[in-house]
């Protein structure tokens, strides 16, 4: 499907750069086994295309594959793009894609047209969509899922964090010349992508609004660590542990913590995260970063940076007990904040949510009613810690 795609563009010009791959051991792996060889077949197949704008790196066929400590979608994601790279033009647009995704024939040039019009933005997150497989068990746990990153995203937007992007590695696109300038991609077993945006959001400004959207598959995965995939999978056995939607609270008690940065750098104060930066670092940072940053605009944006997107996760998972109740007790309170906005849509639905028993077309009018908040949002966006608004020094 991702092949058709990309062929039914109206933007021929490009350069396909696939990257079929696995760890090496899987060959002598009667459960991986079956995987090396669609590899081979995908390679193949790719390569009866006869098309010369594909170039197949091959991570795959026996001996070439993976060693241990090197492996994963985040090595293979670096590997291509340090590849284009090293061969592209600095004006050249990279589009990160998985082997799972399908856009319209529009969303090249939707992204090349978006670039143009900001030639400084570093990146744009594309905003992306889950379609159902019509499988009840699968798309409930696709919508559990996508709930929790969509939850996740609106408290983010709400209180204006410069980190409130979505990750997904096959929904970001970036000029060549921005990708060097941040050093490329950090290589990881999984979530190479959040650390690949959050170097952006620490660098320049990132784009949150496309006009065309992507579409990926709503499938079960145990090739990453964590992610879509596993995700499901585990979801599907009742464990969503790793994926709690966190009370808009907390976000409250980090926006609390925002507003008091201009006057921390006159002074030491107590803010709702002084237990959390504590436990992490052993001290409370604002000493150091007076320190070093003499102004209070850039006093305030090392807060930014030291309080990042990674530790905003931390002290979520820190300060929520993983339970599906309080999950559900938590959407429920989100979704009261645009009761106004959601009013049409959610007068049909009972007022407790519950992830194994709510109906899935009144879980996905839910994917749906968070979908059209987060739009919203990416169209007024913040563009990174450059764009915040801050004190005048």
């Amino acid at each position: 499907m991702l092949i058709n795609s990309i062929m039914e563009q109206t933007v021929n010009e490009f350069r396909l750069v696939v990257c079929v791959n696995q760890p090496d051991s899987w060959w002598y792996d009667s459960l991986h086994r079956g995987i090396c060889e669609e590899n081979q077949y995908t390679i193949q197949y790719l390569k009866s295309l006869n098309d010369k704008r594909i170039e197949i790196i091959d991570k795959s066929s026996p001996g070439s594959g993976w060693l241990p400590g090197a492996q994963g979608i985040g090595y293979a994601r670096k590997l291509i793009l340090d590849y284009i790279s090293s061969v592209a033009r600095e004006n050249d647009c990279i589009i990160s894609m998985d082997a799972d995704t399908v856009f319209s024939n529009e969303y090249f040039s939707s992204i090349i047209q978006n670039i143009r019009n900001n030639p400084e933005a570093y990146a744009i997150s594309v905003p992306y969509y889950h379609k159902l497989s019509g499988n009840s068990e699968l798309d409930r746990a696709m919508l559990r899922y996508e709930i929790y990153m969509r939850a996740y995203a609106v408290n983010m937007w709400r209180i204006s964090s410069p980190y409130c992007f979505t990750a997904l590695g096959s929904a970001i696109a970036f000029p060549v010349w921005a990708y060097r300038k941040v050093g490329g991609m950090t290589p990881k077993l999984s979530g190479e992508d959040f650390y690949f945006l959050q170097k952006i959001v620490k660098t320049g400004r990132l784009i949150h609004w496309n006009s065309e959207i992507v579409y990926p598959a709503t499938r079960l995965s145990d090739r990453v660590f964590f992610g879509t995939g596993p995700a499901l999978i585990k979801g599907i056995d009742g464990d969503w542990s790793s994926y709690p939607v966190y009370s808009y609270r907390l976000f409250d008690k980090i926006a609390a913590t925002y507003k008091l940065f201009g006057e921390l750098y006159k002074g030491n104060m107590e803010t709702p995260l002084d237990d959390f930066l504590i436990n992490r670092f052993g001290e409370l940072p604002w000493d150091k970063l007076r320190k070093n940053y003499k102004t209070s605009s850039h006093f305030m944006r090392a807060c930014h940076e030291k309080i990042d997107g990674l530790r905003i996760l931390q002290f979520l998972k820190d300060s929520q007990p993983p339970d599906e109740h309080i999950s559900e007790a938590s959407l429920t309170d989100i979704l009261s904040l645009y009761k106004d906005q959601f009013q049409g849509q959610f007068s049909g639905l009972k007022p407790d949510i519950r992830f194994e028993e709510t109906p899935i077309d009144d879980l996905d009018l839910i994917r749906d009613f968070l979908f059209t908040i987060e739009q919203n949002y990416r169209k007024t966006h913040w563009d990174g810690i450059k764009h915040i608004k801050i004190l005048p020094d």
